[in-house]
């Protein structure tokens, strides 16, 4: 009898893995059928091209060709089982393959990627009296953290913490704009900072105006999908088509739909088609499956030159990425990718990104994609945020009310000591940007509302953090009549089509401050709260002796009506955050 050794089983299991990932090898003609430029989906001949310009696509690996690789790779390990057994190495065999597991789990979640940052520092109203920043409405922050504590049981890394991206989760019942001539409300309230109640919180929250659902304009929409083998897991790829199909059955006969999918390459599974073809639609949604690496360059490249042929003037034309962002071939590099991508948008077409999945998800380079492409950042944990995101926010997530929105804010030197912008850290900009229309900001959706909070220290409080200069300053207040201004807040925004700014201002009166947080507004006494647990869960350097029940107090009574139950599952999230903090002596 032939001995089957250790060294014979690892080249096995070797030729298994290669076959199945099967991403290198160059793919030849009969791997593809006839055509050899596009993906096959299932129970269709023939996939639909765009027509007139001829679009450059590279071939995508079909799933047949994995599963005969892996078919001929376990048939080679059957061959050998009886002598494995005899050869005394099944032990080996079984617990071999679990520490090669535990391996790669640790290092797969090493694998997730986020961009370091430092927390806004405390800034002398005397010495930088005026804040400047883009607006943010990404969400993708707060679902990605959902995730780790509630599914993996687990505190997020420090740099996942984004506290814009937390607060703005969540609608908040700002007073609405009655017309889109000025696109978007402007409402401001304070309160005792309730970490620090020396302190106060300023509230800021912008309101985009809301068209009647029938007003929107007609989208010209391409779903870019990644397809590689890191999506092959039912959190991705699986939630990917669950959550596409939501959207598809939301859109009307006015718009259209496109699906392009990239691996090693780039393939058109279904050329822009109407959306009420859904049945055709939904089926090139369903073909899809994954197996190579991953290129995304490649893709990004076809999904826009499909858009472009299909522009809607005046219509909403956006590329939708659903990925984890593990990009591994192609344009690899951040920089370049951002670069493709601000150099596509000045086509008028806007591009979003749908987060899926963990171990590897690149939340880094998802969120600076949507920043250059004009659009926004959404993390897809669950059906439910799918729903969230695509069904009940779907013109916010689409339709554009207004772009490159700028919040500029001066602090009044003679009640005002020091301030601390919570959030926002990569949406900084200098005092000039703000009227130079050739730096980018932010966009605001139909509906959506944004929120930035400050925390101030006020003149004569005695809690300033900054030493007061020796020699003081020669600078007064130039008039009385300003006296009661805590500060001056100007905005400024572009229309969608627009390509110069328009701006307003308002001043913020002492008498709009609270004695107390618990007289404030349930939308003011809420944010805080979110943002206490943000800063909590990123070590609470400013937070002093506050802690997650006091967090988690103050969410429980500011929850309001909650039609959704999206509040109540943030006291969820923070009272099951506290039971892993203690657990690990925090």
């Amino acid at each position: 009898m032939e001995h089957f050794n250790v060294k014979k089983l690892v080249l096995i299991l070797s030729v298994f893995v290669l076959a199945t990932a099967c991403s290198n090898r160059e793919p030849q003609d009969d791997d593809l059928g006839t055509n050899n430029n596009v993906v096959h989906p299932k129970g269709m001949n023939e996939v639909t091209r765009p027509e007139g310009k001829e679009v450059d696509t590279t071939r995508v690996r079909t799933p047949h060709l994995l599963e005969a690789a892996k078919n001929s790779a376990l048939a080679s390990m059957a061959r050998g089982k009886r002598s494995l057994a005899d050869s005394g190495a099944v032990y080996e065999l079984a617990h071999a393959p679990q520490v090669a597991l535990q391996r790669y789990a640790t290092e797969a979640q090493d694998r997730e990627n986020y961009s370091h940052f430092v927390e806004n520092s405390v800034n002398s109203v005397i010495e930088k009296p005026v804040s400047t920043f883009s607006i943010d409405v990404d969400t993708a922050a707060y679902s990605n953290i959902r995730r780790m504590i509630m599914r993996e049981g687990r505190l997020p890394p420090k740099d996942s913490v984004k506290i814009e991206e937390m607060i703005n989760y969540f609608n908040y019942g700002y007073d609405s704009p009655e017309s889109n001539e000025q696109p978007f409300s402007v409402s401001v309230e304070m309160a005792p900072a309730p970490w620090n109640i020396s302190n106060r919180l300023l509230q800021i929250g912008l309101k985009g105006f809301q068209p009647a659902p029938e007003e929107r304009p007609a989208a010209n929409l391409v779903f870019l999908v990644d397809v590689s083998g890191s999506m092959r897991s039912a959190d991705k790829l699986g939630l990917v088509k669950k959550s596409l199909r939501l959207l598809v059955n939301k859109m009307s006969k006015e718009d259209r739909i496109a699906v392009v999918v990239y691996a090693g390459g780039a393939g058109l599974i279904l050329d822009s088609t109407s959306a009420d073809q859904k049945a055709s639609i939904l089926l090139a949604i369903d073909s899809l499956e994954a197996g190579g690496s991953t290129n995304g360059g490649a893709g990004i490249e076809l999904a826009y030159s499909l858009a472009q042929q299909h522009f809607i003037e005046g219509g909403i034309n956006r590329v939708i990425i659903a990925s984890d962002g593990d990009m591994n071939v192609g344009i690899t590099n951040q920089e370049a990718l951002k670069n493709l991508i601000e150099h596509k948008r000045k086509g008028g077409v806007s591009l979003s990104t749908l987060g899926f999945g963990s171990g590897n998800y690149n939340y880094a380079l998802m969120e600076q994609l949507a920043d250059v492409g004009n659009g926004n950042a959404a993390y897809i944990d669950s059906l439910m945020e799918a729903q969230k995101v695509l069904v009940e926010q779907m013109q916010s997530t689409l339709l554009t009310i207004a772009k490159d929105v700028k919040i500029q804010i001066e602090f009044n030197p003679d009640v005002v000591a020091e301030y601390r912008l919570l959030g926002y850290e990569n949406r900084l900009l200098n005092r000039e940007d703000f009227r130079n229309d050739k730096v980018d900001a932010g966009e605001i959706g139909a509906g959506h509302t944004v929120t930035a909070l400050y925390e101030l220290t006020m003149r004569g409080s005695g809690e300033e953090m900054i030493p007061a200069r020796r020699y003081g300053t020669t600078a007064k207040t130039a008039a009385k009549n300003i006296a009661d201004e805590v500060a001056t807040v100007s905005l400024r925004y572009k229309q969608p089509n627009a390509d110069t700014s328009v701006e307003f201002s308002q001043a913020i009166k002492l008498q709009q401050q609270g004695s107390n947080i618990s007289n404030a507004s349930e939308d003011l006494r809420f944010a805080s709260a979110v943002a206490g647990f943000g800063q909590l869960l990123r070590g609470g350097k400013f937070t002093q002796q506050w802690t997650f029940t006091e967090a988690l107090d103050l969410a429980r009574s500011s929850r309001g009506t909650d039609l959704h139950g999206y509040r109540s599952e943030l006291v969820s999230l923070v009272e099951l955050a506290r039971s892993l903090s203690q657990q690990q002596g925090g």
